[in-house]
């Protein structure tokens, strides 16, 4: 049984990152969905949408960072 962990040690944080990147990836396409959904609802708010839009975005995509970052940081554990 070790020796199966031993093999899997070098890929778990590559593991580890694609399944972190999973919720970030829904959110965005949420965040886009909606908004491109709201935008046509009215098209008067098209500014202030669309920047709530990329605020959204950018703090979801911070998730994936830290995410990515994350095992290299705590490698040392």
């Amino acid at each position: 049984m070790t020796g199966v962990l031993a093999a899997v040690d070098g890929n778990v944080t590559a593991i580890g990152y694609g399944l972190a990147a999973i919720g970030p990836g829904i959110g965005v396409g949420i965040i886009f969905g909606q908004g491109v959904n709201a935008i046509a609802r009215q098209p008067e708010l098209t500014g202030v949408i669309r920047t709530n839009m990329l605020l959204g975005f950018v703090l979801t995509e911070a998730l994936a960072l830290i995410g990515l970052v994350a095992p290299f940081l705590f490698k040392s554990v």
